[in-house]
């Protein structure tokens, strides 16, 4: 755990391992951000020469690490672009700007941010973007080549009403981010359903919220068919978890559903291999949801939260579900399974009609849930459909202002007709290849709740990330959705529905 804490900003005698600050852009040079004030009068006022000598440009995300010839007590500077000069900053930059620059200090012991930090937006954005960047999975490395996270981060600012407030929430969601980057890195053999339900169990009674666990007798026996039905196919049976938070004042109640597929190899309708390797990050959405829950307790906004992971490992057997079978839903619906590929909207739907059960002002359901997402919108932009336009609209704003790229898709209402079966009420993939995010969410739109406000996130590519980090973001799991769950909950306490 870093150890993280308010400082002065005069550095220029700061005790720590390295000092970091921004660096922009100007019309003819590179320039310093705010907070840099000190540190320049260390070299002189001759600091942004030296960096532009070293080629420096302010440019966005450009990291330039030096030594400070004992002209600062820290014996390393790391300038960090912010991009174009500008009167303030927007919170992303300022995350993306405080990750990059803890992620070149791993493997040092104290690290001082001096990014612009004068306003409480600002704080939180320096305070989270360090802690996010400062993350390493480590779980499985042997020996001591590999780097720690930095152990103690100060955030340098003075003078900021509500600082303490900022920094203080500004940890609670990096530790429930990081929390759901552990659960998605973990190896699938390491995690599985009845794993990830226990540490559920264990994350909400430290929380203090309520927790309920259906296993597979209570699954098939209260007639949840979908997770049953993909769950059948492993030894190792599913889970429905539900956790509930309830502040005492509150006037709303919002419901969240996660897609925990613990491992997805498809089931019969069988991945290719290069599809595959990276299918233990298939329960980003119940993790997500975990994580939110956890942060929303600790943050204790005024309104009811309802968590459910519907969790199972989806398998090839004999005792898996075939293509052709026909399950019944919890709710009473009944679903043609023409691919067992498609086994996440499955698992969604009965915890969606479950979720209806506590009637809840609105539904917001989160899931890795197609590869059309990423053909669609690429690797770090989810899809949010909604049955209310509005929702919609109002979920992508939240989505923006927690720095998490989203973009708004459509339901179109021809696309029900590719879902018809000839055999059940409706089946679980279209006999069509286009538009497959959007007929994902029709599907998922069908098992909503008369009246209930819906939301649905595809967070498939965003969720897992293959590429070298950048910025707060690192290689392997994000947590992504988190923030955003997070934010919409705080919206809803503050202003309603």
């Amino acid at each position: 755990m870093t150890n993280l804490r308010l400082g002065n900003p005069e550095i220029a005698s700061f005790d720590a391992d390295a000092v970091v600050i921004g660096v922009v852009s100007t019309d003819s040079d590179v320039g310093l951000a705010p907070g840099a004030e000190s540190v320049d009068r260390a070299f002189d006022g001759g600091l942004a020469a030296v960096l532009a000598g070293l080629g420096a440009t302010g440019e966005a995300g450009e990291v330039t690490k030096i030594p400070t010839f004992g002209k600062l007590a820290a014996p390393v500077l790391v300038a960090v672009g912010l991009g174009a000069s500008r009167e303030s900053f927007d919170g992303e930059t300022l995350r993306r700007a405080a990750g990059a620059a803890l992620r070149v200090l791993a493997g040092s012991g104290s690290a001082a941010v001096a990014l612009p930090a004068t306003t409480v937006e600002e704080v939180t954005a320096v305070t989270a973007g360090a802690l996010l960047g400062n993350y390493a999975y480590l779980n499985y490395r042997t020996g001591n080549g590999h780097k720690q996270p930095v152990a103690e981060v100060t955030v340098l600012s003075e003078g900021v009403e509500g600082a303490d407030a900022a920094l203080r929430r500004a940890e609670v969601l990096a530790e429930s981010v990081t929390l759901v980057r552990d659960l998605v890195n973990t190896p699938p053999s390491d995690l599985s359903p009845e794993i990830l339900a226990e540490t559920a169990e264990q994350v909400g009674a430290d929380a203090g919220l309520s927790i309920e666990v259906l296993d597979e007798k209570a699954l098939v026996e209260g007639g949840y068919g979908g997770i049953a039905g993909v769950g059948q196919g492993s030894v190792n049976p599913p889970r429905l978890v539900r956790l509930a938070y309830d502040h005492p004042e509150a006037s709303h109640t919002v419901a969240f559903v996660g897609k925990g597929i613990t491992f997805d190899s498809g089931g019969l309708s069988l991945k290719p291999a290069d599809s595959m390797d990276w299918m233990k990050s298939d329960m980003g959405g119940a993790a997500a949801v975990l994580g939110a829950m956890k942060a929303i307790a600790a943050l204790a906004p005024k309104a009811k939260v309802v968590g459910y992971l519907a969790i199972a490992e989806n398998m090839p057997s004999g005792t898996a579900q075939r293509p052709s079978d026909v399950i019944n839903m919890y709710g009473g619906k009944t679903v043609e399974v023409l691919n067992t590929d498609a086994e996440g909207r499955l698992v969604m739907a009965d915890a969606i009609v479950r979720a209806g059960e506590d009637d809840p002002d609105l539904i917001i359901d989160v899931a890795t849930l197609t590869g059309a997402q990423l053909v669609a919108l690429g690797t770090r932009t989810a899809g949010v459909m909604a049955n209310d336009d509005a929702v919609r609209d109002r979920v992508v704003a939240a989505a923006g202002r927690a720095g998490e790229a989203a973009w708004p898709m459509p339901l179109p209402e021809e696309l029900r007709k590719g879902l018809d079966s000839a055999v059940a009420d409706i089946a679980n993939i279209s006999g069509e290849r286009w538009g497959g995010m959007l007929t994902a969410g029709v599907f998922l739109k069908e098992f909503v709740p008369e009246g209930v406000r819906w939301a649905h996130l595809d967070i498939a590519g965003p969720a897992f990330h293959k590429g070298e980090p950048y910025g707060y973001t690192p290689k392997g799991g994000t947590g992504a959705a988190v923030r955003t769950l997070v934010q919409i909950v705080e919206d809803v306490a503050a202003d309603g529905l």
